[in-house]
């Protein structure tokens, strides 16, 4: 199937073909022609698959075609405000569509003035709409279709009764598209209040995991003070593009960043401290690779849509399972592979047996052995760019033959790797089995207890 069997004016199509899209996702396939049609919509799918361009191109089709005047859309977070605001611009440039990001942090004046003026389609975090409306802000703002994105994570960040408070100053003959990568029984309740005889549809096998299966889940063992050294050497040793590390606390993000900036590595923090505006340069730094390491809270990088990470790194395992699918979400998205790696100590196996068993899907177990990786350490070789003094170098070494330089120089940096390695991080799988069966033996101890006090 392909884009032009939507057959969409002239003007999105040129949009898709700019944009350098090319075949539909599956849930664009099973979504486009229900939002067209003007269904109601419960579309469930993984992160990463295409759902902003499934439901943006029906509105920007509908409102091309002056079926309809407005579009809202809903988004858990400014940051993910921002992403959808821009991306249906870009979809819809050709067709003359108006996006407007409405989010808190800045001054209500440009965004009342615009939506009071007409944009088309509005993209909002439910905070700043709430106050918009409860203020009696925006004069007349009546939207054909509002969408509902990302509900999960409005519904973990405890926005879902904002939500209600908003539907209840949208018009009712409306359409409404709700888009979730999960939908538990809250968000189920939430469509049967806010929809009308919907139409559900999910890309998500039943027999999947929880988890994109484009991801590779690994978790490695370590000391609780090694959590430092453990990264650096995870950074050193994977060859990532972009790479998202996960901390809890915001001392943590600002820490651990400026630790990495002190090794040499390109590192940004990103929490719920820093200001609007130096956050939304942090993130088009990220985007357009001027850092390549992204180190965050939860709340911070919740929504966030950056192509080419590569790795997401958990600095200390989640709480929940559902916390723990968000932030390895933002990698392995658009059909490409990524990989997520979790940092466990010996204290937390209660939350790793927890998440091992939600999230449906098997993590592997890795640590840094004791061993030199030869392949790794010869592509190392061959890519390392050549010094412009080397020549000057080589010729302090004249009355020693070249293949006998060779074999000195490579014996050289296999000692010093070795040396490296002498202070291995993390255990390996005998010693985790033995330190898992020890928690689990406690474990039944403790119920035991419970039981019997009981």
């Amino acid at each position: 199937m392909r884009f032009s069997d939507f057959n969409f004016s002239k003007e999105v199509e040129r949009g898709l073909r700019v944009a350098g899209f090319k075949e539909p996702s599956p849930i664009q396939k099973e979504a486009i022609p229900l939002v067209l049609k003007g269904y109601d919509l419960v579309a469930q799918a993984h992160t990463g698959t295409g759902k902003t361009a499934a439901f943006g191109l029906g509105i920007i089709e509908k409102i091309n075609r002056g079926e309809i005047e407005r579009a809202l859309i809903i988004t858990p977070t400014r940051e993910l405000a921002v992403q959808v605001s821009d991306e249906l611009y870009y979809l819809g440039r050709f067709s003359g569509i108006r996006t407007l990001a409405v989010y808190g942090g800045v001054p209500y004046g440009r965004q009342i003035a615009l939506i009071n003026k007409g944009v088309d389609i509005v993209v909002a975090t439910p905070g700043r709409l709430k106050d918009l409306f409860d203020g009696g802000k925006i004069e007349s703002f009546t939207p054909d279709i509002v969408v509902l994105d990302e509900a999960d994570e409005m519904l973990d960040m405890g926005f879902l009764e904002i939500v209600r408070e908003i539907f209840n100053y949208l018009p009712t003959n409306r359409q409404t598209l709700l888009f979730s990568a999960t939908i538990p029984k809250e968000i189920k309740e939430l469509a049967n209040t806010i929809l009308y005889r919907p139409k559900f549809i999910s890309v998500v096998n039943e027999k999947e995991s929880n988890t994109n299966k484009d991801i590779n889940q690994l978790y490695m063992v370590i000391e609780e003070e090694q959590r430092d050294e453990a990264i650096v050497k995870l950074l050193e040793r994977e060859d990532f593009k972009k790479a998202l590390i996960f901390c809890r606390m915001k001392r943590e993000v600002d820490r651990l960043s400026t630790h990495l900036n002190g090794l040499g590595f390109e590192s940004s923090a990103l929490h719920g401290d820093i200001e609007q505006l130096d956050r939304e340069k942090i993130i088009r730094d990220f985007k357009r690779g001027k850092s390549n390491i992204l180190v965050a809270t939860d709340v911070a990088a919740r929504g966030l849509d950056i192509k080419d990470v590569t790795h997401v790194f958990n600095y200390h395992i989640p709480f929940d399972s559902s916390s723990y699918i968000h932030r390895i979400g933002r990698t392995g998205r658009a059909g490409k592979r990524g990989k997520a790696i979790t940092l466990v100590s010996t204290q937390e196996f209660k939350e790793l047996k927890k998440i091992k068993k939600e999230v449906g899907k098997e993590l592997k177990l890795i640590w840094a052995g004791d061993k030199v990786d030869i392949e790794k350490l010869k592509e190392k070789i061959l890519t390392t760019r050549v010094d412009r003094n080397i020549d000057t170098i080589l010729h302090t070494f004249s009355e020693v033959e070249r293949e006998e330089l060779v074999k000195k120089l490579l014996s050289y940096i296999l000692k010093r790797e070795e040396r490296s390695l002498k202070n291995k991080i993390g255990y390996d799988k005998g010693m985790v089995d033995k330190i898992f069966l020890n928690f689990t033996k406690d474990e039944r101890v403790k119920k035991s207890k419970k039981r019997a006090k009981k």
